[in-house]
């Protein structure tokens, strides 16, 4: 063959092969670039499927950066019947059943009834719900058939567990107790399917062993998955904190992005700040090849956590104020047999900042559901916060304040003395009349002198000239019958009140006729006095950061919800009565061992039995006011037998372990 004809023939040949190699470059261009996503998804669709990830639930910590609550990754068991012959499928659930009781381990039933004949309802609203959802759905009952409790009106809890076994072709050679266990399983995965989710989580904590049982023993329709649970870094402040929990009233959340099944805060911060502490949850994608092994997992959408809440309490301080409240109800009760409640409030001046926030008694959220039988029977009501749902009458704690109404609105200077005769009468009504502490009186008082010593007298005569209204008007402006703006939820107590034609603004202006309030009212009275008249808010929330960044989402930085004029020598004729009643008044004993001056104002409250109140409020240091503080013990007796409660707990406050715990940096999180 001649050399040009050869070359002839490879040209032709390279040209051929570059035509076929454009082509392939552009097939693959097309199939990858252009139609890639297409054929990904077409792809993805015959062996993927789309899981939610829950998105971590945001830490909370003090205000020093103490982690107060996290979380913890677990393992959860979720049983999915679209991987069990609808034959097989009560078989693979008492196989399961019956290996989660040989190894202790405790599983999830929706269905509200009790676990034992003879069987009754026993629901939380939520469950409620969902059965009233259920049976409507099945047309067993009509939806508007139900009790306030959401138990159906026309189907008893015996006659509804007859008919699921029934529905669910329960052996009837069974005993009801077994019965019991498979049929809570199958309404378990009935209902979570009307939620819009395949799988039902059966058991939640499971650890590597019983995952390994899982595994080697090829278990039917059942899965491993993830999940984050709570840990509680601390026993302090349980009835602040609060709990997770299923949600309780769907109307509320399902609108805002939630599933039926999220947990939710219930109570305390977990609750107010819920809208912070969620996150958003993501897509994982994940593939199985033919055998159903995985292959690929990606997040489509990737899970955001939700935000880190810095409080404004500080947990040592905190623990040590309830240890302080503990320690001074045992030795009452030790003395007197008397089983009482108590409550402490410490709130920062000048800011509103809530520093702790103490309950007696009170429940470790750690153990709370172990507990919660004995907690719901106490008559002490240990899940009762005391601190902001508590109500007591002020006693004599009410005097600095209507000193102050007295001496602004100009019906007595801090320099007019009036005669205590220790019977103090109402004008022109000589039938009408109360007795001074010291029924010889006290001879002549002015105003500090009178706060000093308690004089009823003195203050009956101060209401008298004030009347009712202007006693009242003085009350509400420095937040008495009225929210103090905690985020956790909490009674606004009373105002003093009478019928017409009656006058007990005497008795009123000395803590009596029918007033009530809050240790944490109290407390936030008298930040506001020594504050100079400036009332803020309280509140726990002091700051919110993204998960794991010094990024701030929220700074709280909100104005005085009110200002009183309050002339200097007024407030000063005040507080020094307060401070001459721990200096060489009748709880100045007690007040020579704490570390800062203090003032103080002493608080019998009577309860209708023989046994009064104990109340007490103190703030300090004296010249240089930083905290105002209020205690309230249930039959107590005298307030001046707290003083010795209030000096450990100031004590507490200003001692060096506090002091240098509170220089550490906000950004900074403490294990």
């Amino acid at each position: 063959m001649e050399p040009k004809q050869f070359r002839y023939r490879l040209i032709a040949l390279g040209g051929l092969f570059a035509v076929f190699l454009l082509w392939f470059i552009a097939t693959m261009f097309r199939a990858q670039i252009v139609l890639g996503d297409d054929y990904r998804a077409q792809s993805v669709r015959t062996n993927a499927s789309v899981e939610t990830v829950d998105a971590s639930r945001g830490i909370i910590t003090d205000r020093n950066g103490k982690v107060l609550i996290s979380n913890r990754a677990i393992y959860t068991l979720e049983f999915d019947p679209s991987l069990v012959s609808a034959e097989s499928l009560n078989d693979a659930i008492v196989r399961l059943l019956a290996l989660l009781e040989q190894q202790g381990v405790a599983h999830r039933d929706l269905l509200p009834i009790s676990q034992t004949a003879p069987f009754s309802y026993d629901s939380t609203p939520a469950q409620g719900r969902k059965l009233i959802k259920y049976l409507s759905g099945e047309k067993w009952i009509s939806p508007t058939l139900v009790t306030e409790e959401n138990y159906p009106t026309t189907l008893p809890a015996p006659t509804l567990f007859a008919r699921l076994r029934s529905e669910y072709s329960v052996d009837p050679a069974w005993s009801d107790a077994q019965a019991r266990a498979l049929v809570g399983m199958r309404y378990s995965l009935a209902v979570t399917k009307l939620d819009g989710y395949a799988t039902f989580t059966c058991a939640s904590d499971v650890d590597v062993a019983l995952i390994s049982l899982i595994k080697d023993g090829g278990y039917e329709g059942v899965k491993v998955g993830t999940a984050s649970e709570r840990v509680y870094e601390t026993d302090a402040a349980a009835h602040v904190l609060g709990r997770v929990g299923a949600i309780q009233n769907w109307d509320d959340y399902k609108d805002k992005g939630y599933a039926m099944n999220d947990l939710v805060g219930l109570d305390g911060v977990e609750y107010a700040f819920e809208s912070y502490l969620r996150g958003k949850s993501g897509k994982r994608v994940v593939t199985t090849n033919a055998e159903g092994k995985l292959t690929a997992e990606f997040y489509s959408v990737e899970p955001q956590p939700g935000g880190t809440v810095a409080l404004t309490l500080d947990i040592d301080f905190q623990q040590s104020v309830e240890d302080i409240l503990d320690h001074t109800v045992s030795a009452l009760t030790a003395e007197d047999g008397v089983a009482r409640g108590a409550a402490a409030a410490v709130v920062q001046v000048g800011t509103g900042e809530v520093l702790a926030l103490a309950s007696n008694p009170t429940y470790s959220l750690k153990t709370f559901y172990e507990d919660y039988t004995s907690l719901t029977e106490d008559p002490l009501t240990p899940m009762l916060n005391r601190a902001t749902n508590g109500t007591y009458p002020p006693g004599s704690t009410i005097k600095p304040l209507t000193a102050v109404a007295a001496l602004e609105s100009g019906v007595t200077t801090p320099s007019e003395r009036i005669f205590d005769t220790g019977k103090w009468y109402y004008p022109g009504y000589a039938a009408s009349y109360t007795w001074c502490s010291n029924h010889a009186g006290h001879g002549y008082q002015n105003v500090t002198a009178a706060i000093t010593n308690s004089c009823n007298y003195y203050f009956a005569e101060m209401g008298y000239r004030l009347g009712m209204e202007q006693l009242n008007r003085y009350f509400t402006a420095f937040g008495l019958g009225e929210r103090t703006g905690i985020e956790i939820g909490e009674r606004t107590g009373s105002l003093p009140t009478q019928e017409q034609g009656h006058d007990l603004a005497p008795w009123a202006a000395y803590g009596q006729a029918n007033q009530l309030y809050t240790p944490l009212q109290l407390a936030n009275y008298i930040a506001t006095l020594v504050g100079g008249g400036t009332r803020y808010n309280a509140h726990l929330l002091k700051s919110v950061r993204k998960y794991d960044s010094p990024t701030l989402i929220y700074l709280y930085d909100e104005p005085p919800a009110e200002t009183i004029s309050i002339d200097p020598t007024n407030l000063a004729a005040v507080m020094r009565g307060m401070l001459d009643l721990t200096t060489k008044g009748s709880v100045s004993p007690y007040f020579k061992d704490c570390v800062v001056s203090a003032g103080a104002k002493t608080g019998t409250a009577q309860t209708g039995t023989s046994k009064s109140n104990s109340v007490f409020v103190c703030f300090a240091p004296y010249d240089n006011p930083q905290i105002a503080l209020a205690l309230v013990v249930e039959k107590g007796g005298t307030g001046g037998s707290l003083a010795t409660t209030a000096v450990e707990i100031v004590n507490a406050y200003f001692s060096s372990a506090t002091v240098t715990t509170g220089i550490s940096g906000e950004n900074t999180l403490l294990k």
